[in-house]
């Protein structure tokens, strides 16, 4: 197990499902979910639903279907499901059972995300949904590419990975590492629990900027930077980025809002797809030169650059510690963001598991 808990995320939770532009008008988009196989699809009006992804009928997957204008149409016998699951036409028959139906999910639409609440959907409420990211609504200012890999490591690796960042000077030397010069690993960092997760921010002063910065602000050489690092996790698997460089100088502890320099925010997404498998969505947003489109571009290519690098280690990883869990792990003192991220998720479960067995 890869959480010191024997259930491996919360159900009652709003997940990240899908970018808003993969759902299309004429085909329904297949998920697999928190071990569920999910279908997505967009009603006459636009509206996303999300069904299970098995007619009642003959257990045809509905991925195998067309969007109609009054539903889901399973392509093997032709049933139609509306977006709350009900089957609404069987070709050749007037009288519909009302029993022929098939599970539904809330989707919630915000900020080019769609939300799935997997778990009871008496309990799915709006409010419960708290992870918040303007930029991504704002292209003029905050221009940017959506993106999505699957990743074959259970979603807390991923997250584990974004909690320590130390491991950024190593793997990533060639984009955002820069080497492992003097105030990368060494870098004041505070961290700060919250009660929906954890928060830290790093300061790397009076560095050498690493190439995608470089690239980027077009930093010249022989320049010297005070870095930021600002992330957090919000359970149950989302983390907010701000991350950028000034020239030493410009007091960038005081105002990281001044133009110029180097200045990006992102999205991460990480749904569980299995135990040890997940979705990772991400996104970058060019705030250095957001007129650029070149750059805009640039950025995307160097991050998805940088993310593949992580991949391969993480997906070594899982493999590794699939294998050998019974030698254990030593924590150091860089794990400190990490490991309150891997309490704050414990803790959701297990009030999740207590909520159930108060209701039995």
């Amino acid at each position: 197990m890869f959480l010191d808990t024997e259930q491996q995320w919360p159900l009652n939770a709003w997940y990240h499902a899908a970018w808003a532009y993969e759902i299309k008008d004429e085909k329904p988009l297949a998920r697999t979910l928190l071990n569920e196989e999910i279908v997505l699809f967009k009603d006459a009006e636009g509206k996303v639903h999300a069904l299970e992804d098995r007619c009642c009928h003959r257990a045809t997957p509905l991925r195998l279907g067309d969007v109609v204008t009054e539903g889901l149409q399973c392509g093997y016998h032709g049933l139609i499901f509306n977006g709350a699951g009900k089957c609404v036409r069987i070709p050749g028959q007037e009288k519909i059972p009302p029993y022929a139906k098939v599970r539904s999910f809330p989707i919630i639409e915000r900020q080019e995300i769609v939300w799935i609440w997997m778990g009871d959907p008496t309990l799915a409420d709006e409010a419960e949904l708290i992870v918040d990211f303007p930029w991504n609504d704002d292209h003029e200012n905050w221009p940017h590419f959506h993106d999505m890999y699957e990743v074959e490591c259970n979603y807390m690796l991923l997250i584990d990975n974004l909690m320590d960042l130390t491991h950024i000077p190593y793997i990533h030397r060639n984009t955002i590492g820069g080497g492992n010069q003097k105030g990368q690993v060494d870098a004041s960092m505070d961290v700060t629990p919250r009660d929906t997760g954890v928060h830290y921010i790093r300061w790397m002063e009076g560095i050498v900027p690493p190439p995608t910065y470089v690239k980027g602000a077009g930093f010249k050489e022989g320049t010297l930077v005070d870095r930021w690092q600002e992330f957090e996790y919000v359970v149950p698997s989302t983390v907010v980025q701000w991350t950028g460089a000034l020239e030493v100088g410009r007091g960038a502890k005081d105002n990281r809002e001044q133009p110029g320099g180097f200045n990006i925010r992102l999205y991460h997404g990480v749904t569980p797809r299995t135990e040890n498998s997940c979705y990772y969505f991400w996104t970058p947003l060019n705030g250095y030169k957001p007129r650029d489109k070149e750059a805009t571009k640039l950025l995307h290519k160097e991050i998805a650059f940088t993310f593949n690098e992580d991949i391969e280690f993480l997906e070594s990883q899982q493999a590794c510690m699939a294998a050998t869990m019974e030698k254990g792990f030593v924590d150091i003192k860089h794990d400190s963001a990490r490991l309150l991220a891997r309490r704050s998720i414990e803790l959701m479960i297990r009030k999740e598991a207590t909520g159930k067995l108060a209701a039995e």
